[in-house]
């Protein structure tokens, strides 16, 4: 076992959930200060209106992504199921196929990001004078998409094995970039949104040359050699049976907070603008929620893979106790200071007046999440993504939907339309947290009719 490999499937397991969760945690926080110094950049360096376009993409960009991204969680269960195993060919195989795989969605992204950027924006009403720069904005980022997805696919095959240090500290380093040139060329050349636009395409770019150099260097089962990519049928199908599902589900999240946005965008620049700040503050907190997710995959798909059924139900309960108590801490903490949150954003009234709204009727409530993220997190551990995906698109998806075409028309109120939130985490928490035992139950007797 390499220095920077975990050994998931003996010994104490809360303290390596920890130290894998936390740098999972800060690379997201990391991850997300690209978009954040962005919007802090832009709020106070260009106007309100550049600051509501980019604002205006958000959930955009994550319609479009998250149906690709949502491979690399398959990528990572797959290659822990194999490590579990102790399936030495099974782990070179799904290593190539996931960078081979990273290549091909990577530019398939671009191509389509930049198509659709424009007809996607004025069919979700982007104000008028928010839609150039809006436009500009997306389309300088997707020519940075196949940087981006070579880095998360490549990072997924790093937190496979429990290595979550590496991918931070190349975070961190492309933060660096990513903010010097957003003031750079926003400041000094005057750029605007094209400025912050191109300063996060070259922090993509960074991160992944950095983390596929990583690959290059590995010792054995998990060494990039770019003249051996290829792709492996059978893991493919495994990944992509895994991953499909997990990025529809990310994919139709998306959509539903598309068409939250449409709804926010008719309340004009200052809530778009409000709104996006808030979702910079949602992401921090999810990202804490979220590395224990990851952390529920990783280690239940080893010890599945092991057979060791005892410390799946561990590996639980830790993911679930810890994921909703730091995503808890992390909503109260921007209640409590939201003051100071947003004024490192912006000093318009207006836009903070939004901003408040949705801290107070949605933030606060995020941490319920956790009643449908963990548990579906561990059923993918066992193979199993489908039924978490639908369970998920039905109570969150489908809820929102139904709040903004049935009951915002006749409840109108930006606050009243902040209330589908919490509503809908907390109808799929019931739906998702009620078959995780189900489904556990038929896993584990898989498990025992193989052995």
């Amino acid at each position: 076992m390499s220095d920077s490999q975990t050994d998931m499937t003996h010994g104490p397991l809360t303290g390596k959930i920890i130290a894998f969760a936390l740098p999972y945690a800060l690379s997201g926080i990391v991850e997300q200060l690209f978009n954040s110094i962005n919007i802090a950049v832009v709020g106070h360096f260009a106007d309100s209106h550049a600051l509501a376009a980019v604002g205006a993409t958000t959930f955009l960009i994550s319609l479009i992504i998250n149906l690709f991204m949502g491979i690399s969680i398959g990528a990572n269960a797959v290659i822990a199921n194999y490590i579990g195993r102790r399936e030495r060919l099974g782990i070179r195989k799904a290593v190539s196929t996931t960078i081979t795989l990273a290549v091909i969605i990577g530019f398939m992204l671009m191509a389509v990001g930049i198509a659709v950027s424009a007809p996607m924006l004025r069919l979700l009403n982007t104000p008028a004078e928010v839609l150039g720069d809006a436009t500009l904005y997306l389309r300088i980022y997707f020519i940075g998409a196949p940087f981006f997805v070579m880095y998360n696919f490549a990072a997924a095959i790093l937190r496979s094995k429990g290595d979550t240090k590496s991918p931070l500290y190349i975070l961190i380093i492309g933060g660096v970039i990513n903010a010097g040139m957003s003031m750079l060329l926003v400041i000094a050349f005057k750029l605007s949104v094209a400025g912050v636009a191109t300063a996060t395409t070259m922090a993509n770019l960074s991160c992944a040359a950095a983390v596929v150099q990583k690959l290059r260097h590995e010792n054995g089962d998990f060494r990039v050699t770019m003249k051996k990519m290829h792709i492996y049928r059978e893991e493919m199908r495994r990944i992509l049976m895994i991953g499909l599902p997990a990025g529809l589900q990310g994919m139709v999240f998306a959509l539903s907070n598309v068409f939250v946005q449409s709804a926010v965008n008719s309340y004009g620049y200052a809530a778009i603008a409000g709104t996006s700040i808030c979702v910079t503050f949602d992401t921090y907190c999810y990202y804490l929620l979220s590395a224990f997710c990851a952390a529920a995959i990783t280690f239940t798909g080893q010890n599945y893979g092991a057979g060791h059924t005892d410390r799946c139900n561990r590996i639980f309960r830790i993911c679930l106790l810890f994921g909703w108590g730091s995503c808890f801490v992390g909503n109260m903490l921007f209640y409590i200071f939201a003051d100071q949150a947003l004024a490192l954003f912006t000093v318009d009234p207006k836009v903070i007046y939004y901003a408040k709204w949705r801290i107070a009727t949605a933030l606060v409530f995020q941490s319920i999440a956790a009643g449908y993220e963990v548990p579906a997190a561990a059923m993918r551990g066992f193979g199993q993504s489908l039924t978490p995906a639908l369970l998920t698109i039905l109570g969150t998806c489908v809820l929102r939907l139904a709040w903004i075409f049935f009951v915002h028309p006749y409840w109108p109120g930006y606050g009243h339309l902040m209330l589908c939130y919490p509503l809908s985490w907390t109808a799929t928490s019931l739906l998702v947290g009620t078959t995780y035992f189900f489904a556990r139950r038929k896993a584990y007797a898989v498990l025992q009719a193989n052995t």
